[in-house]
């Protein structure tokens, strides 16, 4: 016998999560219970975030200038956007957590975070202009040494 059924899916389920219905299974044997139905759900991975448990990981292209400097940054999330403060001196790697951005626990209260990875990103064509002022500052910072002992 084939029959619809309306399924509720918690929030912050995972992929392979398992949902139990009651007697909604084959019918019994000689007449009797029915059996129990189990939906294991395959969950699309997002195409922005990578998920781990109940946190979510999103990384970040930002331009030297940024990470120098520090900026705000609107990015996405899964509740819409959110700003981000990149303090001045950021290096390239940082993790910031932002609490409560993540995956909604299942039957609990709360979400997990989301967890942002900063990259920063070398410019490939440089114009005129943004060479020259690169080269002024290459004048004013610090050069890279090899150890004295090599």
């Amino acid at each position: 016998m084939k029959r619809k059924l309306t399924v509720d899916i918690p929030a912050g389920v995972d992929d392979g999560s398992e949902v139990l219905l009651d007697g909604e299974g084959d019918a019994g044997l000689y007449g009797g219970a029915p059996g129990d139905l189990y939906i294991t759900l395959s969950v699309k991975p997002h195409k922005l975030f990578r998920r781990e448990g109940s946190d979510i990981f999103y990384e970040l292209p930002i331009n030297f200038a940024q990470a120098a400097l520090g900026d705000e940054i609107d990015l996405p999330s899964l509740d819409g956007k959110v700003g981000l403060k990149i303090p001045p001196g950021t290096q390239n790697g940082k993790v910031f957590r932002l609490k409560g951005k993540g995956i909604p626990y299942v039957n609990d209260k709360g979400k997990g975070d989301m967890l942002v990875k900063i990259q920063i990103v070398t410019p490939q064509h440089l114009d005129k202009n943004q060479r020259r002022l690169f080269e002024e500052l290459a004048k004013t910072l610090p050069q890279a040494k090899l150890p004295e002992d090599v």
